[in-house]
């Protein structure tokens, strides 16, 4: 029964894509959405025996590479992790299924989007349920490669076309990473299965190795290049820039990709390798590094930006980076409780921003909106609940786990606690700053759009409304109902899935007992953070009058807002530097191994060989009945006298083929 989650979204891509067009729009969506129900009943019953009965469930199908060491067997792994991630996977991928339905029935190729989705949930339930590392890389694929093709969906828009490659392209320097880590973990275990490699790390865990010209410890080099594939897949500072680009697909796809699928590849990985990675100190501190500037930088990139499903993007990215950081402080458990709480609402805060854009004629800039509250009175509310939660307001599911990430990061035993705790505050502040604006550009100010929009404005309707209002429920009491299940003191939710090995990690305890006015900082600066837009909107032209009396700060607001706005030139950066570089390297010199070299050793060489040795050998059949006897009656001596003539310590054959090949020579020469 648990290989239903995987059977059930497979049969659906391939029979959608193979006879979609017999089935027709009405009976793709039919038994999209009927396969979809049928796997989101499995995952709950999994999570009920696998989490709350505690029944770890694993198996082998069939084997698939056995060559000497190399035994590599397809099987499953059903822990907690998986369990709670094949309830967050496909119950978001059944919304959405349900969403589509309505957002794209427009669309002549529904039957393709419909498959491709199918086929993105089973790369991510293949991903999760992996019990091998060779298995986790064939999901990781995966999940890009369809992100490719959901994000290029609409392949007629230039746009779509440059969004995808990007995506593909950064994803790939992570998949190296990954790659890298595999080879390596192979080198060190001689095997891929989880099953024997984790209990096995404590032995291995002193080992050194020799690596660009330094020793390093192999549990460190593990976790560095798990780390490059989790800033790939979950868009860390570095290999971020496809993110927010990949807004050019349709909004269903934004939504899957950034409340389920693809961005949270990489965060499970790491929680996924909790053993290794506890061994890695140099390693912890690197993923704590990089995952508190991904949300801090993140965070202000959002607050500049003016693009509805952009400023929800870059808001998924800091998001992450708060899920990567409190990974380095060793609290896995929290990790994925703050990515199942975000899964809902910022599920719900795309999908409402879908409604939003479809009621206003595919607009997307938040400053042609204005008006709406009374206009999309069902679409505010929502979106509404998702900014609350995503900002941690008490009481909404973002609180509980969000605020607790930021106690752990003060409480933690590290030199640097205090610059991550107030970086993280500093995230949420930024965080509460564009959650607002987006909520006050759209809804409560006066109307900007054009007049034709208003005129054809209208709220949701039924098949987007359903999941909104599911998801809702969710972001209210999904955190407050899950807390004690997830990051509760004393329970054995998640059995040996998850290790610590440092007590000292355990900081969750010690978070409970900090002074009121540390536990209520959060809230103050999201608080604050709602002040300060209400302030800056309301008095804005007062302001502007008396920053233009000050010209030295109103440059320095210019010059930060142009900083900003720009997303930190890093993409600048990278078009003027890397890519420049590599562009005008490719053309000027490797055009001439890989269109010269590789070609003529590779395929094109081939070819030509082949055809001058068949031209040649097409030669020998001339049609003359006496060089067909002569032949044969040669032939005929050599395998009679073949055994008995020995000349010169050489074979007749040699002898046979000087006088076959002066024969052909003759006969082209007579032929010619």
């Amino acid at each position: 029964m648990y290989l239903l989650v995987l059977y059930f979204p497979f049969l659906t891509f391939l029979i959608i894509g193979l006879f979609g067009r017999y089935l027709g729009v009405n009976g793709s969506k039919i038994l999209a959405i009927i396969n979809m129900c049928f796997v989101s009943l499995v995952s709950y019953f999994i999570f009920y025996e696998v989490v709350l009965k505690g029944v770890i469930c694993s198996f082998k199908i069939f084997s698939w590479f056995n060559i000497g060491l190399f035994n590599i067997n397809w099987g499953f792994y059903f822990d907690p992790i998986t369990s709670v991630m094949l309830l967050v996977i496909n119950t978001i991928s059944l919304l959405i299924h349900i969403y589509a339905i309505e957002y794209m029935k427009n669309d002549p190729f529904l039957s393709r989007f419909m498959s491709y989705l199918s086929l993105f949930t089973l790369f991510m339930i293949i991903l999760v349920t992996a019990d091998n590392f060779l298995q986790l890389f064939v999901g990781w694929e995966g999940v890009g490669l369809v992100s490719y093709l959901l994000i290029n969906f609409w392949f007629t828009i230039q746009e779509a076309n440059k969004s995808a490659l990007k995506a593909m392209i950064m994803n790939r320097i992570g998949d190296i990473g990954v790659a890298i880590a595999i080879c390596l973990i192979f080198y060190q275990f001689k095997t891929l299965d989880y099953a024997i490699i984790f209990p096995l790390v404590n032995i291995f865990s002193d080992n050194y190795y020799f690596f660009f010209g330094n020793y390093y410890n192999i549990c460190t080099l593990i976790t560095i290049f798990i780390l490059i594939g989790a800033m790939g897949k979950s868009a860390q500072l570095g290999l971020h820039t496809w993110l927010p680009d990949a807004m050019a697909g349709p909004t269903p796809v934004s939504a899957l990709i950034h409340a389920a699928t693809m961005v949270t590849a990489g965060v499970f990985a790491l929680v996924r390798l909790s053993p290794i990675l506890e061994y890695s100190g140099k390693g912890l501190f690197f993923i704590t590094l990089i995952g508190i500037l991904t949300a801090f930088f993140a965070s202000s990139i959002g607050l500049f930006q003016n693009d509805l499903k952009k400023i929800i993007a870059y808001s998924t990215c800091s998001q992450l980076g708060y899920m990567v950081f409190i990974c380095g402080l060793s609290n896995y458990s929290l990790s994925i409780f703050h990515l199942s709480n975000h899964a809902f609402f910022k599920a719900l805060l795309f999908l409402s921003a879908g409604a939003i854009i479809h009621a206003m004629s595919d607009e997307q800039d938040i400053r042609r909106f204005g008006g709406l509250i009374k206009l999309l009175p069902y679409s505010y509310i929502m979106i509404l609940i998702g900014s609350l939660a995503l900002m941690g307001i008490p009481f909404l599911t973002g609180f509980y786990s969000k605020d607790l990430i930021i106690e752990i990061s003060y409480t933690s035993y590290l030199l640097n606690s205090s610059f991550i705790y107030w970086l993280s505050i500093i995230s949420a502040l930024f965080t509460s700053l564009y959650s607002i604006r987006l909520v006050y550009f759209t809804f409560l100010i006066k109307p900007n759009g054009y007049k034709n929009y208003y005129k054809s404005i209208h709220d949701a309707p039924l098949y987007l409304a359903i999941p909104l209002f599911i998801l809702a429920l969710n972001s209210i009491f999904f955190g407050y109902l899950n807390k004690d299940l997830f990051i509760g003191l004393g329970v054995d939710t998640w059995l040996n899935s998850i290790e610590i090995i440092y007590s000292k990690n355990l900081l969750i305890l010690e978070s409970e007992f900090l002074p009121w006015y540390i536990k209520n900082i959060p809230f103050f600066f999201s608080i604050l953070g709602i002040i300060l837009i209400f302030i800056i909107n309301l008095f804005f032209s007062f302001i502007f009058i008396k920053l233009k009396e000050n010209k030295f700060i109103l440059n320095i607001i210019l010059i930060l807002y142009r900083f900003f706005s720009n997303k930190w030139y890093i993409d600048i950066l990278y078009n003027k530097i890397i890519v420049k570089y590599f562009f005008i390297l490719s053309y000027n010199n490797l055009k001439y191994i890989d269109r010269g070299l590789i070609e003529l050793i590779g395929p094109l060489g081939i070819v030509r060989i082949l055809n001058i040795l068949i031209n040649k050998y097409n030669k020998i059949q001339t049609g003359y009945l006496y060089n067909y006897i002569f032949i044969f009656i040669l032939s005929l001596f050599f395998i009679i006298f073949n055994n008995y003539i020995n000349i010169i310590n050489f074979n007749l054959e040699f002898y046979f083929l000087i006088l076959f090949l002066f024969i052909v020579k003759k006969t082209y020469k007579k032929n010619d």
